[in-house]
Protein backbone atom coordinates (compact mmCIF):
# COMPACT_ATOMS: atom_id res chain seq x y z
CA UNK A 1 0.00 0.00 0.00
CA UNK A 2 1.26 3.50 -0.89
CA UNK A 3 2.49 5.39 2.15
CA UNK A 4 1.14 8.87 2.92
CA UNK A 5 3.45 11.82 2.24
CA UNK A 6 3.34 15.62 2.39
CA UNK A 7 2.76 17.50 -0.86
CA UNK A 8 4.11 21.04 -1.37
CA UNK A 9 0.56 22.34 -0.76
CA UNK A 10 0.37 20.47 2.53
CA UNK A 11 3.75 21.88 3.59
CA UNK A 12 2.48 25.41 2.91
CA UNK A 13 -0.67 24.67 4.91
CA UNK A 14 1.49 23.33 7.76
CA UNK A 15 3.60 26.50 7.76
CA UNK A 16 0.53 28.75 7.88
CA UNK A 17 -0.99 26.64 10.66
CA UNK A 18 2.27 26.83 12.61
CA UNK A 19 2.31 30.63 12.36
CA UNK A 20 -1.27 30.79 13.63
CA UNK A 21 -0.75 28.32 16.49
CA UNK A 22 2.61 29.83 17.41
CA UNK A 23 0.79 32.96 18.54
CA UNK A 24 -1.87 31.20 20.59
CA UNK A 25 0.51 30.46 23.47
CA UNK A 26 1.02 34.20 23.99
CA UNK A 27 -2.72 34.87 23.61
CA UNK A 28 -3.55 32.29 26.28
CA UNK A 29 -0.86 33.60 28.63
CA UNK A 30 -2.29 37.12 28.33
CA UNK A 31 -5.88 35.94 28.84
CA UNK A 32 -4.92 33.97 31.97
CA UNK A 33 -4.27 37.26 33.77
CA UNK A 34 -8.03 37.85 34.00
CA UNK A 35 -9.82 34.64 32.96
CA UNK A 36 -9.70 31.07 34.31
CA UNK A 37 -8.34 28.10 32.30
CA UNK A 38 -11.71 26.42 31.68
CA UNK A 39 -13.36 29.75 30.97
CA UNK A 40 -10.77 30.36 28.24
CA UNK A 41 -11.41 26.91 26.76
CA UNK A 42 -15.20 27.41 26.85
CA UNK A 43 -15.08 30.82 25.18
CA UNK A 44 -12.51 29.65 22.66
CA UNK A 45 -14.53 26.68 21.37
CA UNK A 46 -17.96 28.33 21.64
CA UNK A 47 -17.01 31.44 19.67
CA UNK A 48 -15.13 29.38 17.09
CA UNK A 49 -18.14 27.10 16.61
CA UNK A 50 -20.44 30.08 16.00
CA UNK A 51 -18.02 31.53 13.46
CA UNK A 52 -17.72 28.26 11.55
CA UNK A 53 -21.48 27.55 11.53
CA UNK A 54 -22.01 31.01 10.07
CA UNK A 55 -19.65 30.11 7.23
CA UNK A 56 -21.27 26.65 6.81
CA UNK A 57 -24.74 28.19 6.45
CA UNK A 58 -23.50 30.92 4.12
CA UNK A 59 -21.78 28.26 1.98
CA UNK A 60 -24.98 26.13 1.97
CA UNK A 61 -23.03 23.02 2.93
CA UNK A 62 -25.09 20.01 4.10
CA UNK A 63 -25.28 19.58 7.87
CA UNK A 64 -24.61 16.00 9.08
CA UNK A 65 -27.64 14.34 10.63
CA UNK A 66 -26.41 10.82 11.39
CA UNK A 67 -26.02 9.97 15.07
CA UNK A 68 -22.75 8.14 14.54
CA UNK A 69 -21.26 11.23 12.87
CA UNK A 70 -22.23 13.44 15.80
CA UNK A 71 -20.92 10.78 18.18
CA UNK A 72 -17.60 10.95 16.35
CA UNK A 73 -17.69 14.75 16.62
CA UNK A 74 -18.25 14.48 20.38
CA UNK A 75 -15.26 12.17 20.90
CA UNK A 76 -13.13 14.32 18.62
CA UNK A 77 -14.15 17.46 20.50
CA UNK A 78 -13.23 15.91 23.83
CA UNK A 79 -9.88 14.54 22.66
CA UNK A 80 -8.82 17.38 20.38
CA UNK A 81 -10.19 20.40 22.23
CA UNK A 82 -11.58 20.08 25.74
CA UNK A 83 -8.90 17.86 27.29
CA UNK A 84 -5.77 19.27 25.59
CA UNK A 85 -6.90 22.91 25.63
CA UNK A 86 -7.58 22.74 29.36
CA UNK A 87 -4.36 20.86 30.19
CA UNK A 88 -2.21 23.28 28.16
CA UNK A 89 -4.01 26.37 29.50
CA UNK A 90 -3.62 25.14 33.07
CA UNK A 91 0.01 24.24 32.48
CA UNK A 92 0.80 27.69 31.10
CA UNK A 93 0.00 29.19 34.49
CA UNK A 94 3.19 27.60 35.83
CA UNK A 95 5.70 27.37 32.97
CA UNK A 96 7.00 29.66 30.22
CA UNK A 97 5.37 29.93 26.80
CA UNK A 98 8.51 28.57 25.10
CA UNK A 99 8.74 25.43 27.22
CA UNK A 100 5.03 24.79 26.76
CA UNK A 101 5.48 24.95 22.99
CA UNK A 102 8.47 22.59 23.09
CA UNK A 103 6.52 20.01 25.08
CA UNK A 104 3.58 20.51 22.72
CA UNK A 105 5.86 19.52 19.85
CA UNK A 106 5.84 15.95 21.15
CA UNK A 107 2.31 15.71 19.68
CA UNK A 108 3.97 14.67 16.44
CA UNK A 109 5.79 11.80 18.16
CA UNK A 110 2.56 10.46 19.66
CA UNK A 111 0.72 11.08 16.40
CA UNK A 112 3.15 9.04 14.35
CA UNK A 113 3.22 6.20 16.89
CA UNK A 114 -0.55 5.97 17.31
CA UNK A 115 -1.20 6.27 13.57
CA UNK A 116 1.22 3.39 12.97
CA UNK A 117 -0.85 1.17 15.26
CA UNK A 118 -4.11 2.03 13.50
CA UNK A 119 -3.44 2.67 9.80
CA UNK A 120 -1.66 0.38 7.37
CA UNK A 121 -0.50 3.28 5.19
CA UNK A 122 1.17 5.02 8.16
CA UNK A 123 3.05 2.01 9.53
CA UNK A 124 6.23 2.39 11.56
CA UNK A 125 9.42 1.85 9.57
CA UNK A 126 12.89 1.68 11.10
CA UNK A 127 13.37 5.34 10.19
CA UNK A 128 10.19 6.34 12.00
CA UNK A 129 11.14 4.27 15.07
CA UNK A 130 14.48 6.10 15.26
CA UNK A 131 12.67 9.41 14.85
CA UNK A 132 10.18 8.61 17.60
CA UNK A 133 12.97 7.60 19.99
CA UNK A 134 14.87 10.81 19.26
CA UNK A 135 11.68 12.78 19.85
CA UNK A 136 11.02 11.12 23.19
CA UNK A 137 14.63 11.77 24.22
CA UNK A 138 14.09 15.42 23.32
CA UNK A 139 10.97 15.63 25.50
CA UNK A 140 12.77 14.01 28.45
CA UNK A 141 15.69 16.43 28.07
CA UNK A 142 13.44 19.50 27.81
CA UNK A 143 11.44 18.51 30.89
CA UNK A 144 14.45 17.38 32.92
CA UNK A 145 14.34 14.06 34.72
CA UNK A 146 15.22 15.75 38.01
CA UNK A 147 12.21 18.06 37.89
CA UNK A 148 9.90 15.16 37.09
CA UNK A 149 11.10 13.30 40.16
CA UNK A 150 10.31 16.22 42.49
CA UNK A 151 6.67 16.63 41.36
CA UNK A 152 6.56 20.36 42.10
CA UNK A 153 3.90 22.54 40.39
CA UNK A 154 6.22 23.19 37.47
CA UNK A 155 6.78 19.51 36.68
CA UNK A 156 3.06 18.79 37.09
CA UNK A 157 2.38 21.51 34.53
CA UNK A 158 4.86 19.88 32.17
CA UNK A 159 3.15 16.51 32.64
CA UNK A 160 -0.20 18.14 31.95
CA UNK A 161 1.03 19.44 28.60
CA UNK A 162 2.48 16.03 27.74
CA UNK A 163 -0.93 14.54 28.55
CA UNK A 164 -2.44 17.05 26.13
CA UNK A 165 -0.07 15.96 23.38
CA UNK A 166 -1.08 12.31 23.82
CA UNK A 167 -4.72 13.39 23.53
CA UNK A 168 -3.90 15.22 20.29
CA UNK A 169 -2.24 12.09 18.91
CA UNK A 170 -5.27 9.93 19.65
CA UNK A 171 -7.63 12.59 18.27
CA UNK A 172 -5.75 12.82 14.98
CA UNK A 173 -6.10 9.08 14.39
CA UNK A 174 -9.76 9.17 15.52
CA UNK A 175 -10.56 11.99 13.12
CA UNK A 176 -9.06 10.20 10.15
CA UNK A 177 -10.79 6.92 11.02
CA UNK A 178 -14.29 8.24 11.78
CA UNK A 179 -14.73 11.44 9.76
CA UNK A 180 -13.55 10.62 6.23
CA UNK A 181 -15.08 12.49 3.32
CA UNK A 182 -16.58 15.36 5.32
CA UNK A 183 -15.78 18.91 4.16
CA UNK A 184 -13.14 20.38 6.51
CA UNK A 185 -15.46 23.25 7.39
CA UNK A 186 -18.29 20.95 8.45
CA UNK A 187 -15.97 18.62 10.39
CA UNK A 188 -14.43 21.53 12.29
CA UNK A 189 -17.82 23.11 13.06
CA UNK A 190 -19.27 19.82 14.32
CA UNK A 191 -16.27 19.07 16.49
CA UNK A 192 -16.21 22.54 18.04
CA UNK A 193 -19.96 22.46 18.69
CA UNK A 194 -19.60 19.28 20.71
CA UNK A 195 -16.56 20.77 22.45
CA UNK A 196 -18.66 23.78 23.49
CA UNK A 197 -21.49 21.56 24.76
CA UNK A 198 -18.95 19.87 27.06
CA UNK A 199 -16.75 22.84 28.01
CA UNK A 200 -19.30 25.59 28.71
CA UNK A 201 -21.19 23.71 31.49
CA UNK A 202 -17.87 22.54 33.00
CA UNK A 203 -16.56 26.10 33.09
CA UNK A 204 -19.75 27.45 34.66
CA UNK A 205 -19.79 24.70 37.30
CA UNK A 206 -16.14 24.95 38.28
CA UNK A 207 -15.13 28.58 37.63
CA UNK A 208 -18.44 30.43 37.30
CA UNK A 209 -19.05 33.38 34.99
CA UNK A 210 -15.86 35.15 33.89
CA UNK A 211 -15.25 38.77 34.94
CA UNK A 212 -15.54 41.53 32.37
CA UNK A 213 -12.08 41.41 30.77
CA UNK A 214 -10.00 44.35 29.62
CA UNK A 215 -9.29 45.29 26.02
CA UNK A 216 -6.04 43.29 25.85
CA UNK A 217 -7.75 40.16 27.17
CA UNK A 218 -10.60 40.56 24.69
CA UNK A 219 -8.05 40.77 21.88
CA UNK A 220 -6.24 37.66 23.13
CA UNK A 221 -9.51 35.72 23.39
CA UNK A 222 -10.60 36.87 19.92
CA UNK A 223 -7.31 35.69 18.42
CA UNK A 224 -7.47 32.35 20.24
CA UNK A 225 -11.09 31.76 19.21
CA UNK A 226 -11.46 33.14 15.69
CA UNK A 227 -7.96 32.85 14.24
CA UNK A 228 -6.22 30.07 16.21
CA UNK A 229 -9.28 27.82 16.54
CA UNK A 230 -11.91 28.48 13.85
CA UNK A 231 -9.42 29.36 11.12
CA UNK A 232 -6.77 26.91 12.21
CA UNK A 233 -9.07 23.89 12.18
CA UNK A 234 -10.03 24.53 8.57
CA UNK A 235 -6.36 24.07 7.74
CA UNK A 236 -6.01 21.15 10.18
CA UNK A 237 -8.72 19.04 8.58
CA UNK A 238 -7.51 19.82 5.07
CA UNK A 239 -4.00 18.64 5.97
CA UNK A 240 -5.41 15.59 7.79
CA UNK A 241 -7.33 14.51 4.67
CA UNK A 242 -4.38 15.07 2.36
CA UNK A 243 -1.41 13.85 4.38
CA UNK A 244 -2.67 11.56 7.15
CA UNK A 245 -2.79 11.87 10.92
CA UNK A 246 0.90 11.29 11.65
CA UNK A 247 2.14 13.91 9.21
CA UNK A 248 -0.46 16.45 10.33
CA UNK A 249 1.07 16.67 13.81
CA UNK A 250 4.47 17.58 12.36
CA UNK A 251 3.10 21.12 12.59
CA UNK A 252 3.99 21.13 16.29
CA UNK A 253 7.70 21.11 15.37
CA UNK A 254 7.19 24.31 13.41
CA UNK A 255 5.11 25.93 16.16
CA UNK A 256 7.83 25.76 18.83
CA UNK A 257 10.43 28.21 17.43
CA UNK A 258 7.65 30.67 16.56
CA UNK A 259 6.18 30.51 20.07
CA UNK A 260 9.64 30.77 21.68
CA UNK A 261 10.44 33.90 19.64
CA UNK A 262 7.08 35.51 20.44
CA UNK A 263 7.43 34.70 24.15
CA UNK A 264 10.92 36.18 24.26
CA UNK A 265 9.94 39.38 22.43
CA UNK A 266 6.59 40.01 24.12
CA UNK A 267 7.12 38.62 27.63
CA UNK A 268 10.91 38.61 28.03
CA UNK A 269 10.93 34.87 28.71
CA UNK A 270 14.17 32.89 28.83
CA UNK A 271 14.59 29.13 28.80
CA UNK A 272 17.11 26.78 30.39
CA UNK A 273 19.82 25.48 28.00
CA UNK A 274 18.36 21.97 28.44
CA UNK A 275 15.13 23.16 26.82
CA UNK A 276 16.97 24.12 23.65
CA UNK A 277 18.90 20.84 23.64
CA UNK A 278 15.60 19.00 24.04
CA UNK A 279 14.04 20.94 21.19
CA UNK A 280 17.05 20.14 18.97
CA UNK A 281 16.63 16.41 19.67
CA UNK A 282 12.91 16.66 19.07
CA UNK A 283 13.46 18.51 15.80
CA UNK A 284 15.98 15.89 14.70
CA UNK A 285 13.48 13.15 15.47
CA UNK A 286 10.75 14.78 13.42
CA UNK A 287 13.12 15.40 10.50
CA UNK A 288 14.00 11.69 10.58
CA UNK A 289 10.30 10.78 10.72
CA UNK A 290 9.54 12.91 7.66
CA UNK A 291 12.56 11.51 5.81
CA UNK A 292 12.79 14.03 2.95
CA UNK A 293 16.02 15.68 4.06
CA UNK A 294 17.61 12.31 4.81
CA UNK A 295 16.63 11.05 1.37
CA UNK A 296 18.61 13.88 -0.19
CA UNK A 297 21.67 13.37 2.02
CA UNK A 298 21.81 9.58 2.26
CA UNK A 299 20.98 6.96 -0.41
CA UNK A 300 17.68 5.40 0.64
CA UNK A 301 17.79 1.75 1.64
CA UNK A 302 14.88 -0.60 1.37
CA UNK A 303 12.76 -0.76 4.53
CA UNK A 304 13.84 2.61 5.96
Amino acid sequence: MTQRSLSPRSWLDLLLLALVWGGVFLAVRLALREVGPLQIVAMRVAVAALVLWGIVLASKLPVPRRRDTWGAFAVMGLLNNVIPFWLITWGQQHIDTGLASILNASSAVWGVGIAALVFEDERLTLRKVIGVLLGLAGVATAVGLGSLASFDPTSLAQLAILGATMSYGIASAWGRATLPGLPPLVAAAGMLTCSAVIAVPLALLTEGLPPMPGVLTWGALAYASVVATAGAYLLYYRILAAAGSGHTLLVTLMVSPIAILIGALALGETLRPEAYVGFTLLAAGLIVIDGRLLARLVPRRKGL
